[in-house]
């Protein structure tokens, strides 16, 4: 047999080759293609997808951009949530579909509206002006060429002529913005009578069996959220600072180097005459004025003792004439030029010859002088002791923080070890969860969280870590969290508590001080309704307990709570007066309405309401066009989609 396969090889390849190639054509294209399997669709315009990896891409570049917007704030199981993702996709949808009608229907833009747009950037203007070279900067910075940024600013031009005329040419009906306009302007004048639900306590009970009702109904109010108990460190100044001694020798040695900065330069007081020179003037007109600056100088240098009065009389400096031309004291690099140096190479009482400036003509006469001076070392002791312990609180700080990042990694199972070598205190807390810190009745009083470390421990990226699998389930130590450049912490979870319904002893106490409020409220509303169906029967008399009349408007509340102010806007306006009962918190609030008058806006605050009423219109009819335009090309959104808009992305933290 396999002799004769030996001989007949070609024949046998033949064979086998007419049976494998109608089972490749039967099978293995399908497996083939299941091999090359396109990415999931989550979505089809015209019938064209939107592809997973297209939506995660803009997904991953959202959650960039809330990270560098919000720092350390940002918690990406605030932001990641299925609405956000849902109205991501949309977007997505939105700007396809978008995009094919503008190519559908050869919407194009000009060469010359595209230079004025680019023009327009205030990032590519110098002085106002577009600049080509600072153009090519901005690009290059954000690794962009001319023509790919002028290709994509093309074509979403050519998208924006989509919507844009629906949106530019929005504009709601006068009687709309009027009747707007009246509604939050119109004045009411209003009395209240508050019923306090406190007044009211001492009259309601609550029972053991009550209490027992309550707690068996709304098992999930109460409801405790997974928390962890916690160990943390904190490295912190403070830390690094702790044990600093700073010795004489440096503080003197500091001292002598930075003598500078402990020291009054020298201070000069100056006089000056000053003759104006015009911008722009004419030869003759400035020999006048050197003219006269010559004569006054010698004047000046012969009587020294009168240049206050000259001054007076020809100074045409009207800040400094009427003083006798006293410019107060100067020190070095407050003025400028040749009038700086004149001041400060003159001898006390000299007089100066002509000296030119950009203001004109001077002459200047030194009438003070206040040699240099330097604080005694005992007088800038604290503060060289300070700048000292801060500069060697620094170096500490790195090589702590180096530490710290080392051992927490050598002994993941502890932070002790970590706490020994750096000699910070080891920390403990409780209550907290995935969203944040329990209130110390949930937490334990004893472990609740306070003080500078609540906000520590309530850092989203200290939750995120603390919540990690590998420090949640295995309890290793975290990874130094830098929370800002001088405070870096590092995190251990010591226990994990499940999510929980507290038994009724401990909640018993907090369900009493609930239902004692419900009905305290209960019965001050009962009271309120009971005054007002009595009044109601006297409409013209106005019954005690009432405050004075207040006038309010909706842009005016006069610190109504916003459900009184709700309550007295909604009442009818006749016949007057009228009442209404509104809940403020678990108080019951009357309202007496006794009159209504039309309120004014000025001509700018009704144009802007316009103008924001018709921003508010044109997105509407933005949306209905969407809609009309989804239902025209087909958009669909698949199944696959659903999966997709319900994950968590682990990678976002």
């Amino acid at each position: 047999m396999f002799e004769l396969l030996r001989n007949h090889r070609r024949w046998m390849q033949f064979i086998l080759l007419i049976l494998i190639v109608p089972s490749f054509f039967l099978v293995g294209i399908q497996g083939y293609d299941s091999f090359i399997s396109r990415e999931p669709e989550l979505a089809t315009v015209a019938g064209q997808p939107i592809t997973r990896g297209e939506f995660d891409m803009a997904h991953r570049n959202q959650l960039e951009q809330f990270r560098q917007r919000l720092g350390t704030q940002f918690d990406p199981a605030l932001i990641d949530t299925p609405a956000m993702r849902e109205q991501l996709l949309n977007q997505i949808i939105d700007q396809r579909l978008l995009a094919q009608v503008a190519a559908d229907n050869r919407f194009s833009v000009s060469d010359g509206t595209l230079r004025n747009t680019i023009a327009a950037i205030p990032q590519v203007q110098d002085n106002g002006r577009f600049s080509p070279e600072r153009y090519r900067q901005v690009l290059a910075a954000q690794g962009m060429t001319p023509t790919s940024f002028e290709a994509g600013m093309r074509r979403d031009l050519a998208v924006g002529r989509v919507l844009d005329p629906v949106t530019q040419s929005a504009a709601v009906p006068a009687a709309v913005t009027a009747s707007v306009e009246s509604a939050l302007t119109q004045q009411r004048t209003v009395q209240l009578r508050r019923f306090n639900a406190a007044d009211f306590r001492g009259q309601v009970s609550v029972s053991p069996d009550d209490i027992k009702a309550w707690y068996d109904a709304n098992k999930q109010q109460l409801l405790v959220p997974e928390q962890v108990s916690a160990q943390y460190l904190v490295l912190n100044e403070e830390a690094a600072t702790q044990g600093i001694e700073v010795k004489e020798a440096d503080i003197a040695s500091y001292y002598e180097q930075n003598k500078g900065r402990f020291g009054q330069p020298e201070r000069r007081r100056a006089s000056h005459i000053m003759i104006e020179v015009p911008a722009g003037a004419s030869d003759d007109v400035r020999e006048q004025a050197r003219s006269k600056a010559e004569a006054l100088a010698k004047q000046a240098q012969a009587e020294p003792a009168k240049f206050a009065e000259l001054a007076r009389a020809n100074s045409q400096d009207a800040g400094s004439a009427d003083k006798g031309g006293d410019l107060g004291w100067l020190a070095p690099g407050m003025l400028s030029g040749p009038l700086e140096k004149a001041i400060f190479s003159q001898s006390k009482d000299q007089v100066s010859g002509v000296v030119e400036s950009p203001s004109g003509l001077h002459i200047v006469k030194v009438t003070e002088l206040q040699p240099a001076a330097v604080k005694p070392l005992e007088a800038v002791r604290a503060e060289i002791t300070a700048e000292i312990r801060k500069q060697i609180a620094a170096t500490r700080f790195s090589e702590m923080a180096t530490k710290l990042t080392e051992t927490v990694y050598d002994q993941r199972d502890s932070l002790q070890p970590a706490a020994d070598a750096l000699g910070l205190k080891l920390r403990s807390a409780s209550g907290i969860t995935r969203e944040g810190l329990l209130p110390a009745e949930q937490a334990g009083a004893d472990a609740a969280v306070a003080g500078p470390d609540a906000a520590l421990l309530d850092n989203p990226r200290v939750r995120q870590a603390l919540f990690a699998p590998e420090v949640l389930r295995d309890k290793q130590n975290s990874g130094v969290i830098e929370l800002t450049p001088d405070t870096m912490l590092a995190v251990r979870v010591a226990q994990v508590q499940p999510e929980h319904v507290p038994p009724l002893e401990k909640v018993s106490d907090s369900i009493r001080a609930r239902l004692l409020d419900e009905r305290a409220a209960e019965a001050a509303g009962k009271a309120a309704r009971q005054a007002l169906e009595g009044w109601k029967a006297d409409p013209a008399s106005l019954p005690e307990g009432f405050g004075a009349s207040t006038t309010v408007s909706r842009q005016q509340p006069q610190q109504l709570a916003q459900s009184v102010l709700e309550a007295a806007m909604r009442l009818p306006v006749d016949p007057l007066p009228a009442y209404a009962v509104a809940a403020d918190g678990n108080d019951q609030v009357v309202i007496r309405l006794d009159k209504v008058e039309p309120g004014t806006a000025d001509d700018s605050a009704r144009d802007m309401l316009a103008r924001q009423l018709s921003g508010a219109w044109g997105q509407a009819e933005d949306a209905a066009v969407l809609k009309m335009l989804r239902q025209q090309y087909e958009v669909k959104i698949l199944p696959a989609a659903a999966e997709v808009l319900q994950a968590q992305d682990q990678a976002a933290g």
